[in-house]
């Protein structure tokens, strides 16, 4: 007789709940949900889009057993998502889940009766792709046990054995190993005060247990951070936000205070302070870098941290928004090839430094843009700015524009005057063939 595709011994006695959610595809309340269950057992698994996965075998004990576990983990999801879900438990994550998907709520707490229980389900509930349902509904397969009494060798070679594996880990045959869901990592600290404070050093005095805690958490986690908020308190006010921006992550607790201490003194306190809580939501991995042989602006050591240190300074001191940096946009027209945004990390400045250093005499371009081009005097087609200009390069055309009603046509140059100031002029190549100052050379 061939090899049935019936299970042998389970390896480890386990219970799951699997949750079906019918009508579910939110990833962001999925995911709620699954932080809300770490209640219940710290091994959660998703199963997009509507299920959620939950060994709760060794915490039986603590929710008066499967009924306990069900009431509660019903009542949670109704709270959290205002759903109503449907709840199995069995052996196994798959088979749990098979069997909710299926909106049969079995409780399957002997591994020996799992063949009997999840034969009637219909294959739907595994969710193969339509056309291997359809295949095997053609040959009178449209349940669970009936699929499990097909020959092994026979049912692999005609559907895969990526579906023989999956009935394996069904029923037990193979274990499942489930990634386990990770809620991300936020640091939030709350201090009240013992008294009402207006004075910026002795607020700062009263967030340094916050600070120290902020260091622990960052160095037991191998995280940093890249923006800091303090949340003060008021009594009759709404409370004021003090946002910390960084230009590159930062772990070192010191650094992060001292940084905080200038972004609090340039805030203006519009009444007495009674709470204080320090956040830190997005985290990232904490790679430190090593020092140089060299040092500050020798053969350019440490030039990138020294740099980044002053921005950051300037930030905490005078705002956000008060330091930029610039980027470059793809595009030829000098007008629109730049754009504001925050200043890099001091690794993406020197890769953009080396690019520019690579770009050679063809690529540069004057720091100073005009706002816009500035008509020229000419005197026999060639330009005059406070007397005639001198052409020292080979002209750059540009042409382009012509799809979004902005076209231009020009032939730029590098001019000096008479006093030997650089200028970047250009030459419309339509009629009247006018000159234009666009940029200054440093």
């Amino acid at each position: 007789m061939p090899h049935s595709l019936l299970p042998g011994a389970l390896p480890a006695p386990q219970l799951w709940v699997g949750v079906h959610l019918p009508g579910m595809d939110a990833a962001e309340e999925l995911q709620r949900l699954g932080t809300c269950a770490q209640r219940f057992t710290p091994r959660v698994s998703l199963a997009p889009p509507d299920g959620l996965l939950l060994e709760i075998k060794g915490s039986l004990h603590l929710f008066a057993g499967v009924a306990g576990v069900r009431d509660e983990l019903t009542a949670l999801t109704q709270e959290c998502l205002h759903l109503q879900p449907v709840l199995a438990f069995a052996p196994t994550p798959l088979a749990a889940l098979t069997a909710a998907r299926a909106g049969r709520p079995l409780v399957i707490t002997d591994a020996a009766q799992l063949i009997g229980q999840l034969a009637p389900l219909p294959l739907s509930a595994l969710r193969w792709p339509e056309e291997t349902l359809t295949r095997l509904a053609r040959t009178g397969v449209r349940t669970i046990g009936a699929v499990l009494r097909l020959p092994r060798a026979g049912f692999a070679r005609r559907f895969g054995a990526a579906h023989l594996a999956m009935l394996d880990a069904l029923t037990g045959r193979l274990p499942e190993v489930r990634a386990a869901w990770r809620p991300r990592a936020r640091f939030r600290r709350r201090r009240e005060l013992d008294c009402e404070l207006t004075d910026h050093a002795l607020l700062l005095a009263t967030l340094a247990p916050l600070f120290a805690c902020l260091g622990a958490f960052l160095t037991a986690r191998q995280c940093a951070v890249l923006e800091l908020e303090c949340l003060l308190v008021h009594r009759r006010r709404p409370a004021t936000r003090c946002v910390l921006s960084l230009a590159a992550p930062c772990a070192d607790e010191r650094r992060l205070t001292a940084l905080f201490s200038e972004r609090l003194n340039a805030l203006p306190l519009p009444a007495a302070v009674r709470a204080c809580e320090l956040r830190a939501d997005i985290l990232v991995p904490h790679q430190p870098g090593s020092p140089s042989l060299w040092q500050p602006g020798e053969h350019g050591g440490d030039a990138g941290a020294v740099s980044g240190d002053l921005i950051e300074c300037l930030r905490a001191r005078l705002g956000t928004q008060a330091v930029q940096g610039l980027a470059l946009r793809e595009g030829h027209r000098p007008e629109s090839a730049w754009a504001l945004t925050g200043p890099p990390p001091a690794a993406a400045r020197a890769a953009e430094a080396a690019d520019a250093n690579a770009c050679g005499a063809a690529c540069r371009r004057p720091l100073w843009i005009l706002p816009a081009p500035q008509p020229l005097t000419s005197q026999e087609g060639l330009p005059r700015r406070r007397g005639p200009l001198r052409l020292v390069s080979e002209p750059e055309r540009i042409e382009t524009g012509w799809w979004d009603g902005q076209e231009i046509a020009r032939d730029y140059y590098t001019a000096v005057d008479c006093h030997g100031v650089r200028l970047w002029i250009f030459r419309e190549r339509v009629a009247p063939h006018g000159w234009f100052l666009h940029g200054v050379f440093g």
